[in-house]
């Protein structure tokens, strides 16, 4: 079955509504569009259109992914940039999202996560438990500094008998 083709009017009103309902990045919309078959220089009118009305905006993108990703998700920095990367979204414009991140809350997302994941290793004080909590650590995309400061620290092992 052929794909059905979208016309200019179309894709506009499409664009529109999906950034009406949440908060879009132009990589996103780009891709969008070469999915439905729009041609580059229609593309480009398109997205100023998008722009120029305030529909899609990268830095309040990166602001909303970077909150939503750490409060919900509970990436650290590490993998929340990498994401804002993949998505084109500028230097600048990742640094000004990334501090809005309190250092106390990124601690304590920390923290939780490093308590629930302990429960399921065997012996989580040894050196291979630790070891499995830092790799864990990384993978949720915490600096390597923050990881081992809060598992040497010794925040997680508080109230546990």
């Amino acid at each position: 079955m052929a794909k059905k083709t979208v016309t200019a009017e179309q894709a506009l009103i499409r664009l529109e509504t999906l950034c009406a309902r949440s908060e879009q990045c132009q990589w996103d919309l780009m891709r969008k569009m070469r999915a439905w078959g729009i041609d580059s220089s229609t593309q480009d009118k398109i997205m100023q259109s998008l722009k120029v009305r305030r529909f899609v905006d990268d830095h309040r993108f990166a602001q909303a992914y970077c909150r939503d990703k750490f409060r919900f998700s509970r990436w650290g920095r590490l993998k929340i940039k990498a994401g804002l990367m993949q998505r084109s979204i500028s230097a600048n414009d990742i640094e000004d999202a990334l501090s809005l991140i309190e250092e106390a809350d990124y601690e304590a997302i920390l923290v939780a996560l490093l308590r629930a994941k302990a429960k399921t290793v065997a012996e989580p004080q040894s050196y291979e438990g630790k070891t499995k909590l830092f790799r864990f650590a990384v993978s949720r995309g915490f600096e390597p500094s923050v990881a081992i400061a809060v598992i040497s620290g010794g925040k997680i092992w508080v109230g546990e008998d």
